[in-house]
């Protein structure tokens, strides 16, 4: 009798110790599974998935409306801008046209400029508007001066090149200014129709 009695408290207490735990157990699982699904929740709030970001992409997605708005924007502001530099550049004074030349007095008598002047006629040249322009190029090429010499070989009032061309012109071409100055009234009018067109051409170019 003593030993049953000292065996059976032994064997009630190992029946009832699963029924103890078994509850908490289950506690603790749910708890976890729980806290889990939580974090997993509050991630998934906090981070959009692929999903989302290529929905936000999508043609149409109001993300979209607001990018496209944004660059509409920059381009307004870009055309804008050049807009504004375009304006802010100053003008540059168109060249006169060589029609519009302003008229020259006579020159004295007696000088290769007069002997130009009364020679420009038989060239189909109105000396009154065109005489301007070609003393403008004879003062800058030789300062009208019949000896007139360049290293280069040219020579005389219009600086011919070689000199020996104005000889189509007189024999004299060496010497005498009227013969240098018809040759080069029919040089200037049959390369460039006009003095004032040859002083265009000079301008640009520092030669005729």
């Amino acid at each position: 009798m003593s030993e049953h009695r000292r065996r059976s408290p032994g064997r009630n207490s190992a029946s009832h110790r699963p029924n103890f735990l078994l509850p908490v157990t289950a506690v603790a699982i749910t708890a976890i599974l729980g806290v889990t699904l939580a974090g997993y929740l509050v991630l998934r709030a906090t981070r959009p998935g692929p999903a989302a970001v290529i929905a936000a992409v999508l043609p149409g997605s109001r993300a979209m409306e607001v990018l496209e708005q944004q660059r509409q924007q920059m381009i307004v502001m870009e055309a804008a801008s050049h807009t504004m530099h375009l304006v802010g550049i100053p003008e540059v004074a168109a060249i006169p046209d060589p029609a519009g030349a302003v008229s020259f007095p006579a020159p004295d008598p007696g000088t290769a400029q007069s002997i130009a002047w009364n020679m420009m006629s038989s060239f189909g040249f109105d000396p009154n508007s065109q005489f301007g322009c070609l003393n403008d190029i004879w003062t800058r090429e030789s300062g009208w001066r019949w000896n007139a010499a360049n290293a280069s070989g040219a020579y005389g009032i219009p600086q011919a090149l070689p000199g020996s061309k104005m000889a189509t012109a007189g024999a004299d071409w060496q010497t005498n200014p009227a013969t240098q100055i018809k040759w080069g009234l029919g040089y200037i009018q049959s390369i460039y129709r006009t003095p004032c067109s040859a002083w265009s051409f000079w301008q640009a170019h520092g030669w005729y």
